[in-house]
């Protein structure tokens, strides 16, 4: 074994020592935040727009689909806790390069989608208050500032942030739901499918940015106290907490607003004005805040250890290797994303850009990850329990499927990946056999 190799397979077995600090409660907040995103504020409405009441079907098919992905990556997270996350699991299965891409996907490809989280909830916030691009673009400068200030103090901070942040998103979204349902008429299903059963699929590409996510808390593995245990636990809690949540609201936007979800974007926002009249307006702007603070900080506190292990593993320049270790704090690593999604929200900002090329461009990288983490998982698991090999065979058929929807934006997670072969073929010109690739 090369001292390279070495190197890596003992920075991976190290994360599996309990040091970190992350509770159960905790990491199930980390996956609400991450995946329970930004989506809630407009896409059951907009979804109530493409497809109808039919709309409840593409949520629920999502719901159920995120099951299996849920499942490998809690599966292999569990099994080896590293900072590492998905490119940990690719190189032990498919070996060193294919780290590196998996690895350059997500650290190059989360920070440009960040902008976007704080756009649209900056946008929400404008529109109950006013004031023009001006004013959201001020909002997003905001919480974007918030965001990597909670994670400047590590994981143990933006952990405590995260449970408060989503335990209070959970009981506004609980509350939204409650109020609106004197106002739901069993009427609004008829017609079912008002513009054809075809429409489910469009809708269904709208969801895919609400159920990215669970990749992110792979990359905190390490910091739970007892990963073996709780990472399991977590997840089942995050995948019950959001399924309830998503086709809770999305059931009651239908059946209370009818029509009206399908002319608004800020369908929340009417479901808590039926309640609370013009007050609903502020708790509004109290979930959208709420919302994308809770998911930039998972992102961010993710992303920034994923940095740092990847310079550990000589995936980038060492020199943002420091923090990698469970109870580090990577703030070089930090740095470099605050740096990618700062120079992506000034453009954003001075050109006036729409958000969906930001997105789609984060959503092509997350898909590719998930693809090769779903293959390696399908590896690595088939010698431990039979539904982890099942999960990840059913999560890799659904990713490709899901993958196919971006379309042309899969140009970037192809540039990314030549570019790191490139890396690769500069830093290591000899392919060598990595024994943290055998399963």
């Amino acid at each position: 074994m090369g001292t390279r190799q070495a190197g890596q397979v003992a920075a991976e077995r190290k994360g599996s020592v309990p040091v970190g600090r992350i509770n159960f409660a905790q990491g199930t907040a980390l996956y609400v935040g991450a995946v329970l995103g930004t989506g809630v504020l407009a896409l059951p409405g907009l979804t109530a727009k493409a497809a109808g009441p039919a709309s409840l079907v593409a949520w629920l098919a999502l719901i159920v689909t995120s099951v299996p992905l849920a499942a490998t990556f809690a599966a292999l997270a569990a099994r080896q806790p590293d900072s590492g996350g998905v490119s940990t699991y690719v190189r032990r299965a498919f070996g060193h390069r294919a780290a590196t891409v998996v690895g350059w996907w997500f650290y190059l490809g989360a920070p440009v989608g960040i902008p976007a989280l704080a756009f649209f909830g900056a946008s929400y916030l404008e529109r109950s208050t006013g004031g023009g691009w001006a004013a959201t673009t001020g909002y997003a400068a905001g919480l974007l500032v918030v965001g990597f200030a909670a994670n400047v103090f590590g994981v143990r901070v933006s952990g405590r942030v995260q449970l408060i942040l989503s335990g209070s998103l959970a009981l506004l979204l609980v509350l939204g739901i409650l109020v609106a349902l004197p106002h739901a008429d069993p009427g609004n299903l008829r017609p079912f499918a008002p513009h054809g059963w075809s429409e489910i699929g469009p809708a269904a590409a709208l969801l895919v940015w609400s159920f990215t996510g669970w990749e992110t808390v792979t990359h905190l593995s390490a910091e739970f106290a007892h990963p073996q245990r709780d990472i399991k636990r977590a997840t089942v809690g995050a995948l019950l907490t959001i399924g309830v949540l998503y086709l809770g609201l999305a059931t009651v936007t239908v059946l209370a607003l009818g029509s009206v979800s399908g002319t608004t974007a800020t369908s929340l926002a009417s479901l808590l004005e039926l309640g609370f009249g013009p007050f609903g307006k502020v708790l509004a702007s109290v979930i959208a805040i709420l919302t994308t603070l809770g998911t930039m900080n998972a992102y961010i506190a993710g992303t920034a250890k994923l940095g740092a292990a990847l310079a550990r593993d000589g995936a980038l320049p060492g020199a943002l290797g420091s923090g990698a270790e469970a109870g580090g704090v990577p703030r070089r690593s930090l740095s470099v994303v605050g740096a990618i999604s700062g120079t992506v929200f000034l453009v954003a900002a001075a050109t006036k850009s729409e958000v969906q090329p930001l997105v789609l461009s984060t959503t092509a990288c997350l898909g590719a990850v998930y693809a090769i983490g779903s293959a390696a998982g399908a590896r690595l698991l088939r010698h431990g329990t039979r539904w982890g090999m099942a999960a990840a065979m059913t999560s890799l058929a659904t990713i490709v499927v899901l993958l196919a929807l971006t379309g042309w934006y899969l140009i970037w997670p192809l540039l990314l990946a030549a570019a790191a072969l490139a890396w690769c073929a500069r830093h290591w010109p000899e392919p060598t056999e990595s024994a943290a690739s055998q399963p």
